[in-house]
C-alpha cells in the first residue's frame, strides 16, 4: 500500500475477466492465517469499491482474507448494453467467488451493497457462510413518493451521458459521500468519472424496486448488522425492520449518518470485524449442533 499523488491507501488491485459476464475490477488482500475467513465486500449505489473501503481495507486485512469488486456500471465494473438487474450483481460476485478459487465467503454489504448480498445468498447459498449488513435495508421505497424518486431515475438513463458534472457530483455526495475528506477530494471525484452513468442511473430504479420482505425469513446463515441511528439516506426505521425480520440475526448501532464507512472508519472496521466474527462463531455452533444431532 502507498499514499501517493493524494490518493489513499489501497491494496493490489487488478482486473478479471468472468465468463461469459464481463470484466470487472478487484482489490486483494492475502488472509493473515490459514484458518482466516474471505469477505467479500460488496459496495454501494454511486461508489465503487475503493470509495466505499479505502478507510477499512487494512483493518479487515488483519483478520480476513479481503476481496472488494467494482458493481456493474460503476467504476472499474461491468460494462454491458443490458439493463441494470441487482440479480447480475449477485450472479457477478459468485463468478468471481468460483474465479478466485474459494469454496465460500462472508459478504459485507454496504446499502446497495446489502441488496446484493442478500441475493447472492438466496441465488447461491452454498458459497455463502454468513452475511454482514451495513446501512442497508430489505426495500428501498414504500410510498409513492419514494417510489418515484427512485423509478424516474430510469428515464433519465438514456441522457445519462449528457448529465452535468455538478449533477453527478450532487447525485454522489448526496447517496453516499456526504462529507469527503478534504484530503482525498479530488481522488474520489476521479474515482466517480469511471461510471458508465447510463447503467449507474439504472441501478437507482433497481434499487428504489427492491424487495426482500417475502423471503428475509428463509435466511438460514448467521446475520450481523450495522445500522447507521442518523441516516438521512436509508432511514433507521428501515434498516431495523430488515434486522428483524431475519432469523436470529445480531445488531450493533452507530450514532452516524450513511458515510459511516468514511467519517468512522475506525469504528466501522472494528464493528465489520466483529460482525464477522460473530457469524462464524455462530456458525460454528450450528455446524457442531447438526452433528452432535
Amino acid at each position: 500500500m502507498s499514499d501517493l499523488y493524494g490518493i489513499p491507501p489501497l491494496p493490489p488491485g487488478r482486473t478479471i475477466d468472468l465468463p461469459g459476464r464481463g470484466t470487472t475490477f478487484v482489490r486483494e488482500l492475502p488472509a493473515p492465517t490459514p484458518d482466516a475467513p474471505t469477505v467479500l465486500l460488496l459496495h454501494g449505489w454511486t461508489a465503487t469499491a475503493d470509495l466505499n473501503w479505502f478507510g477499512v481495507y487494512e483493518a479487515l486485512g488483519r483478520h480476513f482474507r479481503v476481496v472488494a469488486m467494482d458493481h456493474r456500471g460503476h467504476g472499474l465494473g461491468i460494462r454491458t448494453r443490458k439493463p441494470f438487474r441487482l440479480a447480475d450483481c449477485a450472479d457477478d460476485a459468485a463468478c468471481l467467488v468460483d474465479e478466485l478459487g474459494l469454496e465460500s465467503v462472508i459478504p459485507v454489504g454496504y446499502s446497495m451493497g446489502g441488496p446484493v448480498a442478500l441475493l447472492l445468498w438466496r441465488r447461491h447459498r452454498p458459497i455463502v457462510d454468513g452475511l454482514v449488513l451495513c446501512a442497508t435495508a430489505g426495500s428501498f421505497s414504500h410510498s409513492r413518493a419514494e417510489r418515484m424518486s427512485f423509478l424516474g431515475l430510469t428515464g433519465l438513463g438514456a441522457l445519462a451521458r449528457l448529465t452535468p458534472e455538478s449533477t453527478k457530483e450532487w447525485l454522489t455526495e448526496r447517496v453516499f459521500l456526504r462529507r469527503k475528506a478534504e484530503k482525498w477530494g479530488p481522488w474520489a471525484m476521479s474515482q466517480v468519472e469511471l461510471h458508465d452513468w447510463r447503467m449507474v442511473l439504472e441501478a437507482g430504479h433497481a434499487i428504489g424496486s427492491f424487495s426482500a420482505g417475502d423471503w428475509l425469513h428463509e435466511i438460514d446463515v448467521p446475520t450481523s448488522h450495522v445500522v447507521t441511528l442518523r441516516d438521512p439516506v436509508i432511514p433507521t426505521y428501515r434498516q431495523l425492520d430488515l434486522f428483524t425480520r431475519i432469523p436470529d440475526a445480531e445488531a450493533v448501532r452507530i450514532d452516524a449518518e450513511h458515510d459511516a464507512i468514511v467519517a468512522h472508519a475506525d469504528r466501522m472496521a472494528q464493528f465489520i470485524v466483529e460482525g464477522v466474527h460473530s457469524v462464524r462463531r455462530r456458525a460454528g455452533s450450528s455446524d457442531q449442533m447438526s452433528t452432535t444431532a
